[in-house]
């Protein structure tokens, strides 16, 4: 059977490269759920945290301005990664650790001070022993430390503070959940039985204050919110990724994953959604647009060279659109948790649908170029 990787965002695939090592250490049988092919999702349940499957997480990223008209972007990324297989190690124990393990869980925060050109980010690497961090099951409340995403069906908080720089957000969403594979077109996803269950909350209204070198400033916006919760996929022959979340001041969003394979192609399972101003969404296989890579950065710190600007072409849907970084370093560079770096910012976008010209913001995140992802742990 063909194994499928669909919109895994950045980091997160790599962190199921470090779970595979540490589980496989522990030579123990692993009892983990597989995603099914045709998951019901019920909401406001899948909001919530599904620990009885191997990897999940909730991705934010968005895009603000303050009174002045000072634009900033934001990025922050909870992951709990199940350490089942962990827990031979504990029954030889008498009595159960505090510091027993069933997870273990991971953050990344960005801020991006667009205007000055600052980039800042900051990662969490907490086991679940001793409520450090967690992710409940019965209500949205996702922690890592003090970092926190919390709410109910109608509204989100989002709290990250780090060396004085981060955010205290209130995000509503404005449209229902996307459930990404599904739509209007047809045929759907070639989805094998293990795929990830994958839902995004394209379009959040954002309000609140962001935190920068210490000084607090009012902001607004919108942001995006993926959620994914799935079975370890690993792929040998695939790198990396690009992925392209974009909002368009028409009320339209186009998600984008293009899998990269280690031969420099495509994966022809790649895809996308496109969102329609009325909330109705179209599933866009790879045949159904076209990206074009237009320029090229060479982060200083890493020596890795990233694509820079894009043109993407949607024939179909008469959709042109123009992406460019709002800022070429917005590169977490080395990161504990991944061993690796990789391209993650906030971008803005011109070009026209159907035959009108439209605006927009987004973010893109660029995996896999500094060395394919299996490599990262020695695989």
């Amino acid at each position: 059977m063909r194994q499928f990787l669909f919109s895994i965002s950045a980091t997160a695939f790599l962190f199921l490269f470090l779970a595979a090592s540490v589980c496989a250490q522990s030579g123990a049988q692993q009892t983990i759920k597989h995603p099914l092919t045709g998951y019901a999702f019920s909401f406001p349940r899948d909001f919530y945290a599904h620990n009885a499957y191997e990897v999940e997480w909730w991705y934010f990223t968005g895009n603000l301005k303050d009174r002045a008209g000072k634009e900033y972007g934001y990025q922050c990324s909870f992951f709990r990664v199940s350490l089942a297989g962990m827990k031979a190690l504990q029954q030889y124990q008498e009595t159960p650790s505090k510091w027993s393990n069933d997870h273990i869980y991971f953050a990344h925060m960005t801020v991006a001070d667009l205007e000055n050109e600052k980039f800042y980010f900051y990662e969490r690497i907490n086991r679940s022993g001793l409520g450090l961090a967690g992710a409940a099951e019965d209500r949205l409340e996702v922690w890592n430390e003090n970092w926190k995403l919390a709410g109910d069906d109608n509204a989100r908080t989002l709290t990250a503070l780090e060396e004085e720089n981060g955010f205290d957000l209130k995000l509503v969403p404005e449209k229902a959940p996307v459930i990404h594979g599904t739509g209007d077109d047809k045929p759907k996803w070639d989805i094998p039985e293990k795929a990830p269950n994958y839902y995004s909350l394209t379009r959040l209204k954002t309000t609140g204050t962001l935190t920068l070198n210490g000084e607090r400033v009012e902001v607004t916006g919108t942001s995006w919110m993926d959620h994914v919760f799935a079975e370890r996929l690993l792929v040998p022959e695939q790198a990396g990724w690009d992925w392209f979340s974009l909002k368009l001041d028409n009320g339209t969003e186009v998600m984008l994953l293009r899998i990269r394979l280690q031969d420099g192609k495509y994966d022809p399972r790649s895809g996308g959604t496109l969102v329609k101003a009325d909330g109705t969404q179209a599933h866009l296989p790879e045949e159904k647009y076209k990206v074009e890579v237009l320029k090229k950065w060479t982060s200083p710190k890493s020596g890795v060279t990233y694509p820079a600007a894009w043109k993407i072409t949607l024939p179909e849907r008469n959709i042109t659109l123009h992406v460019v970084p709002d800022m070429a370093a917005q590169e977490l560079f080395l990161l504990r948790s991944i061993a690796n770096s990789y391209w993650e910012g906030s971008v803005t976008v011109e070009g026209a649908h159907d035959g009108k010209p439209v605006r927009g913001k987004g973010y893109v995140e660029l995996v896999g170029y500094g060395g394919n992802l299996s490599t990262a742990f020695g695989r």
